[in-house]
């Protein structure tokens, strides 16, 4: 992220969900908060893109594919990690990197969930003032500002009420691939300590991929470069180093394939993009 600024990735994949709402085949994913939390030049176009509007260029016509790809992307991304937080059914979500997340307003089973949005302090001041227009379905959001140059996660997270005695559904998503190795295990101890019994961890994350060295250098354009990658063999020792079980690790074609054809054929190219949820053992 660049200083003083929201996260433009953040931006990117909620737009994905914006363009997807209410167009997908997949029965279980719906997002209308997505289109209230972008900014109005995003929302306008997002509006094009749904309404097929012609666009002259190659650039604009180069982000409107950019943009129908990310939404089947988002489809099936949204879709496994808000399955992963039903079957845990914990009281406790906490949202790392929450971004431009909209659980905490669309998502009917977090009623009785306390949910803890941590974010970087810039990016939750855009998203909070984007709110006020969603009602909320959780019980209580709570907005945990960190910046992880500086500030502890844990004391954080204790300040803001997090009950460690209590099982916790944590989600890590579009996040981990921007952050550097030690910063990753510094943040796995944390969760580590702060995790009950039949707590569960979902993450995105990225495996090495050719495809990587092209997005690389367009990321780092935006100031949000990709510092690692892992093979699932790699997460699997990660996660068992930090005491959680891998229930499941699949990528997103695999996902997209799960929800019908269209996603899946959408999804072909994202073999590189993955979803690991893991248990506190």
């Amino acid at each position: 992220m660049k200083a003083g600024q929201a996260s433009r990735t953040a931006e990117l994949v909620c737009m994905g969900r914006a363009v997807a709402h209410g167009r997908s085949p997949v029965a279980r994913f719906d997002d209308p908060t997505a289109i209230e939390l972008l900014a109005e030049e995003s929302r306008e176009r997002v509006r094009q893109v749904r309404a097929g509007a012609p666009v002259k260029g190659l650039r604009a016509n180069l982000r409107r594919e950019y943009l129908q790809r990310q939404s089947t992307s988002m489809v099936a991304r949204t879709v496994a990690i808000d399955d992963e937080v039903r079957a845990a059914a914990s009281p406790q979500v906490v949202i790392l990197g929450a971004g431009l997340d909209g659980r905490a307003w669309r998502m009917s089973e977090l009623r009785e969930v306390t949910v803890f949005e941590v974010d970087h302090p810039d990016t939750q001041r855009v998203k909070r003032s984007r709110v006020p227009t969603l009602e909320r379905h959780a019980k209580e959001i709570r907005f945990v500002a960190v910046d992880f140059e500086r500030d502890s996660l844990d004391e954080a997270l204790e300040k803001a009420g997090h009950d460690s005695a209590k099982p916790t559904t944590w989600i890590w998503e579009g996040v981990v691939m921007y952050l550097a190795r030690a910063d990753i295990e510094k943040t796995l101890a944390v969760i580590a300590e702060r995790s009950a019994k039949r707590s569960r961890l979902v993450i995105a994350y990225h495996q090495p991929a050719l495809i990587l060295h092209f997005l690389g250098p367009i990321l780092r354009r935006i100031g949000e470069p990709l510092r690692t990658a892992l093979t699932p063999t790699q997460m699997k020792a990660l996660l068992d180093k930090y005491g959680f079980d891998v229930v499941r690790d699949r990528d997103m074609h695999e996902i997209g394939a799960s929800l019908g054809a269209e996603v899946e054929q959408g999804t072909k190219t994202l073999r590189h993009q993955r979803i690991v949820a893991a248990d506190r053992v």
